[in-house]
């Protein structure tokens, strides 16, 4: 080997230059309207974000069987129009819907906005919920779901979301075989006319903006008037069940799937930055510790992570993986022996370096681009904050301490209040 290809390349620190300013405007109906600008192409996404998650479903799957079937007929548009459209302008239409929140996001040509948006107004404010296409959904909802339950990561997910959260609240409860039977277009139009109005829209807007895309809105969406109707109320947290420990046994499965956490921290909190830091270490990126240790030296496991996660109600921490069933008990043990080593001992120097070196390029990741900014806008916006929130982790990134990591392991990571759910 030459002298030139032995020597390493200059690591060179990445830092988070100045975030670009997201712009805030308001339709006439008072729905705020965030615009990130920038990009070459000449396309445009608009995330459509309704407060209309599983914390407003009076009835399971309301929330999913609503946004799923709104390209399924409107009022003036059968389901085949519908897609027709949408194939016409090449328009991108994809709903999605998490515990907090739905959205629709639309992308498209910027030529095509005025159609866009005319189409999107029909679709998500005036749907039919015609019922031989919500019985179809369901049938096929349901086949997802009888295969999926076959799964021991399936099943120890459920019950570690049960366990945390409890099973009487949103967060927690989990879907019967029989709930897909219950729902009916009635259901959806309640739940879409207590959800799916202005006081529950945010809009945001990324890519090439168009300069009359606020009054386009404005024109369509800002016209839209609904009477204020009560909405249901989320009950409170916490929620989580007594038992700490449960073992979900299937004989014929070949692996065991293990969950491990509890309920934590908001991304409100001024220690959630830190927090962050100690999850990646522990199991948030490829050479995480977990990753090191049951992967590469136990061969237990292809893969373990650790996931920190922030809700409008709560946050939660959970480390989940799938092991060889003889490796259950082994991976455990090696779970919990990780977690006190970042009780009790201190991060050398090198580990914290390679730490902060890949937290802080994937930091800038999260900006590459106005989509990218967008979501990562949506993100820290979901939780009342701002892009300060990434000044404020870029700088616990650059400054944290092996002290502080420890005092952060202790403090979020008790062994005892963490639950231990095991299916296999």
């Amino acid at each position: 080997m030459s002298q030139e290809k032995s020597i390493k390349p200059e690591i060179i620190p990445v830092t988070l230059e100045q975030i670009q300013d997201v712009k805030i405007s308001s339709l006439s109906n008072n729905v705020p309207v965030y615009l990130v600008d920038g990009g070459n192409e000449d396309i445009l996404k608009i995330d459509f974000i309704f407060r209309a998650g599983l914390t407003n479903e009076e009835l399971p799957l309301q929330s999913s069987a609503t946004v799923q079937m709104l390209t399924e007929g409107s009022e003036s548009m059968s389901a085949d129009e519908i897609k027709r459209q949408l194939d016409y302008y090449g328009i991108t239409f994809a709903p999605s819907f998490e515990r907090d929140y739905a959205c629709i996001s639309l992308i498209f040509l910027n030529k095509y906005i005025q159609e866009a948006l005319g189409l999107c107004s029909e679709i998500i404010f005036r749907p039919r919920f015609p019922e031989e296409e919500l019985k179809a959904l369901m049938n096929r909802k349901l086949q997802w779901f009888l295969i999926d339950r076959e799964r021991v990561s399936t099943l120890a997910t459920e019950h570690f979301f049960e366990s945390i959260f409890g099973k009487n609240h949103p967060y927690g409860a989990r879907i019967n075989k029989e709930d897909f039977t219950r729902i009916t277009p009635y259901n959806l139009r309640d739940f879409h006319s207590k959800n799916y109005t202005p006081s529950s829209l945010s809009i945001i807007v990324s890519g090439k903006i168009h300069p009359d895309t606020v009054k386009l809105l404005d024109n369509t969406i800002g016209k839209i008037i609904f009477k204020a109707i009560e909405k249901k109320r989320s009950p409170q947290l916490p929620y989580s069940e007594t038992t700490k420990k449960t073992d979900i046994t299937r004989k014929e499965a070949v692996q065991s799937a293990l969950r491990i956490g509890m309920q934590t921290i908001r991304r409100t909190n001024p220690e959630f930055p830190a927090l962050q830091i100690v999850n990646t270490l522990l199991g948030g990126y490829f050479g995480s510790r977990l990753m090191k240790n049951l992967r590469e030296i136990k061969g237990y496991t292809y893969s373990i992570s650790s996931y920190l996660v922030s809700l409008e109600l709560s946050g939660y921490i959970m480390i989940a993986t799938e092991v060889g069933k003889k490796h259950k008990s082994g991976a455990l043990n090696e779970i919990i022996k990780e977690i006190k080593i970042l009780q009790k001992k201190p991060v050398q120097e090198s580990e914290l370096q390679m730490l902060r070196n890949y937290m802080m390029s994937d930091l800038v990741r999260m900006f590459d681009g106005p989509f990218a900014t967008a979501e990562s806008f949506r993100t820290v916006w979901e939780s009342g904050l701002d892009f300060n929130y990434y000044l404020k982790l870029a700088d616990k990134i650059r400054t944290i301490t092996p002290d502080e990591i420890i005092h952060i392991a202790r403090t979020y990571y008790n062994i005892d209040d963490l639950y231990v759910i095991t299916a296999g």
